[in-house]
């Protein structure tokens, strides 16, 4: 296979300052890209600001790559729309967006304050937007782009204390998904990754495991999604220690109670176990194709 390369192509990645972003960014300068490293520098749960960004960039250019730092916040349309620009400034466009930037505020859901529901939600889910959007723009009216969207275990199935966090994660999934589509017809891919691996998020939660779970092993997922190589939109990859693998939603046939009749709650009750039955999913692509099934089990 051809070694995937990134020449002549411009990269934002955000939340770039450590751990997987920093990865994603030097990887991505690697193999020919040039950078916009975004990070506002801030600790594990968001608060304060440094120039870690400036670090990498330091890195990348000493390896004989092209970055520049970016230290707007993507918490705002404003910071969002300045990472865009930092990569119009200094390289003319941007072809990926790699939307990283993130933080943990853990609260069992009867403590969680709305300060860290709207802490949480601001970065992930709209600062991803607000980054995504005016990219998109750009992307769409050159014909070509790669969108990845972090999303995490916890969005895709559950996590106690991080209620905040796992609704924002799978958010993204949502997001990733519509812009597959209204991205397919202008050459513009998009999906999301949910990666583990250690870094200062998630040192204390894995323990031992972590020396198995570099985020260098994530890298390979990331850069693969963004490179002209994929060919895939609006699919969600399971990342960790090496191990890649896809995580989709299906739908099931179901019960139908039958045509013209109306079920009860009772009806529901003793058809359970033909409701929950997994055999025969169908993975779906987009809302219509889950009324199609429908109008025909209907019929």
């Amino acid at each position: 296979m051809e070694p995937i390369t990134f020449d002549n192509q411009v990269a934002v990645v955000t939340g770039a300052g450590g751990g997987l972003g920093r990865t994603y960014a030097l990887e991505l300068a690697r193999r020919g890209a040039k950078v916009v490293v975004n990070d506002l520098g801030g600790t594990p749960d968001g608060t304060g600001a440094s120039r870690a960004a400036d670090r990498v960039v330091a890195e990348i250019t000493e390896a004989g790559g092209e970055a520049v730092a970016s230290y707007d916040s993507v918490s705002t349309p404003e910071g969002g729309a300045e990472v865009v620009q930092r990569a119009i400034d200094a390289f003319g466009t941007v072809d990926i967006v790699v939307n990283n930037a993130g933080f943990l505020r853990d609260r069992s859901f009867p403590k969680l304050s709305l300060e860290e529901l709207h802490g949480i939600v601001e970065v992930h889910l709209l600062g991803a937007f607000y980054v995504s959007q005016p990219a998109f723009r750009v992307m769409k009216e050159k014909g070509y782009g790669r969108l990845v969207f972090t999303s995490s275990a916890a969005g895709l199935f559950g996590n106690f204390g991080q209620a905040n966090y796992a609704a924002a994660k799978m958010g993204l999934v949502g997001l990733s998904n519509v812009l597959a589509l209204e991205g397919a017809t202008c050459g513009v891919l998009s999906n999301t990754i949910a990666p583990v691996a250690a870094s200062r998020l998630t040192e204390e939660l894995l323990g031992d495991a972590a020396e198995l779970l570099a985020p260098d092993l994530v890298a390979p997922m990331v850069v693969y999604l963004a490179s002209k190589a994929c060919d895939v939109t609006g699919e969600v990859y399971s990342a960790a220690g090496g191990r890649f693998a896809r995580v989709f939603v299906g739908l099931a046939p179901g019960w139908f109670a039958g045509k013209g009749l109306q079920p009860t709650a009772e009806d529901v009750a003793a058809h359970i176990a033909d409701i929950r039955s997994e055999d025969g999913y169908a993975v779906l692509t987009n809302c219509f194709e889950e009324t199609a099934l429908l109008q025909k089990q209907l019929s």
